[in-house]
């Protein structure tokens, strides 16, 4: 599975991360590329989780297999 990024810059945080986000230069990652990028902004494993949720839920970031379109629902 690749996932393809776009991020949007947030306006308001409450906590600071780890690391400042850098912008993805690259179309197509894996979405174990993406996991390891927000992992390493993010404190611990829960906050991993739930940002890559919301990257998926909010429609930041698509996933797609071989060029199609894959839904990922976020519970």
């Amino acid at each position: 599975m690749f996932a393809k990024v776009s991020l949007k810059p947030q306006t308001q945080q409450t906590e600071p991360m780890k690391k400042p986000l850098k912008k993805a230069t690259r179309v197509n990652y894996s979405l174990g590329d993406l996991i390891l990028a927000v992992s390493a902004c993010s404190k611990n494993n829960r906050e991993t989780v739930a940002a890559v949720a919301d990257l998926l839920e909010s429609g930041q970031v698509r996933l797609s297999t071989h060029g199609r379109k894959v839904r990922a629902r976020v519970y």
